[in-house]
């Protein structure tokens, strides 16, 4: 979907149409959560500092976030698609992967289907990358955004792979497309020439990764039943926080959220991993697996305590985080929490 949270509040308000909005908090401490591409005009993106986004737009119009609201619209979006196949795998409220390799109609028709379909009975455009796997329709759903979409037929993959520079690979951030230009590694075509051996050596396992998505031979199909592998909550504090009454008191009421998040999707897990970011934007994870498995804040707000303060807290700190993970309970639950690309 193209700005979804932003689109949907355009949609149900009138008034913001054609207007730069970011839907998210406006205090010194908000992040945008999203912007309209009205606002992305100014330089505004996704979690961007509130404060910034203000400053690039003096016209910018802060929308509190209605997640009901949208759940509500993603519920309608997952009919249309379930109208052309089973196979089905949502990534968050906005994105899916499709997979229609037994549908007698052409890949780029069907796109063009689901668009109009969305379009025509919610008010919203959408965009689609269509290829041979996950991996090459998540970057050609970028192609012709918004409301459009891009094809990559199977005999043109390794060419715009190719020429692809390193930084718009799905799955390499700033950092490692950073590393990689140090190794030489500027595009796809670079990428192909390093062995497995090199990746393996400057990237660890991740190198596998890396050598089998250039040459498109990763195994990973499309999963109407993903499973997710962890469960947490955390929160952005309005001022930083740099005492121990207070890191207990918001320890406290995030593992509430925790316990109840648990508790609805039925599980238990053997490892609590506590998250800590200071105020200069410096992120710490510290994480214990235990040999029986917790749901319950009893259960594993202990462990969370002596792993906070296993170590001195020397700066203020602006977040805290919990999760829970190495579920005993294997069954299927989605998760709406992560991010929409489709591939047909």
């Amino acid at each position: 979907m193209d700005a979804f949270y932003a689109s949907v509040e355009q949609l149900d308000n009138p008034f913001l149409k054609n207007k730069p909005i970011v839907v998210g908090n406006s205090s010194k401490r908000g992040v945008v959560a999203a912007a309209s591409y009205e606002a992305r005009s100014y330089g505004i993106r996704s979690a961007m500092s509130s404060v910034i986004a203000k400053h690039k737009c003096k016209d910018l119009i802060f929308v509190v976030p209605r997640f009901d609201r949208y759940k509500e619209i993603s519920l309608e979006i997952k009919k249309v698609f379930l109208e052309i196949t089973d196979l089905v795998e949502p990534l968050s409220l906005d994105e899916a992967f499709l997979d229609v390799t037994g549908n007698s109609l052409l890949a780029s028709q069907i796109a063009f289907e689901i668009r109009s379909k969305i379009y025509k009975r919610i008010g919203l455009t959408a965009s689609a990358g269509i290829s041979i796997n996950k991996f090459v329709s998540k970057i050609a759903t970028e192609v012709n955004k918004p409301n459009g979409q891009k094809t990559i037929h199977p005999q043109h993959v390794d060419t715009f792979l190719n020429l692809l520079p390193i930084e718009q690979f799905y799955g390499i951030g700033k950092v490692t497309s950073v590393k990689m230009k140090e190794n030489g590694i500027f595009y796809g075509s670079d990428l192909r020439k390093a062995t497995l051996e090199f990746l393996m050596s400057k990237f660890g396992k991740t190198g596998s990764y890396y050598y089998k998505i250039i040459r498109s031979t990763q195994d990973n199909p499309v999963n109407p039943n993903r499973i997710i592998k962890s469960i947490g909550a955390e929160k952005t504090f309005r001022e930083n926080i740099n005492s121990n009454i207070s890191f207990i008191e918001k320890l406290n009421k995030i593992a509430e959220k925790v316990e109840e998040r648990m508790i609805k999707a039925d599980q238990r897990g053997k490892t609590v991993t506590v998250k800590i970011k200071y105020e200069d934007f410096t992120l710490k994870t510290r994480s214990k697996t235990i040999k029986n498995s917790v749901k319950y804040k009893n259960e594993f707000f202990p462990i969370v305590e002596k792993l906070f303060f296993e170590k001195n807290i020397e700066k203020p700190v602006r977040l805290l985080g919990i999760s829970i993970s190495g579920f005993s309970n294997k069954k299927d639950f989605y998760s709406n929490k992560t991010q929409l690309k489709i591939k047909f």
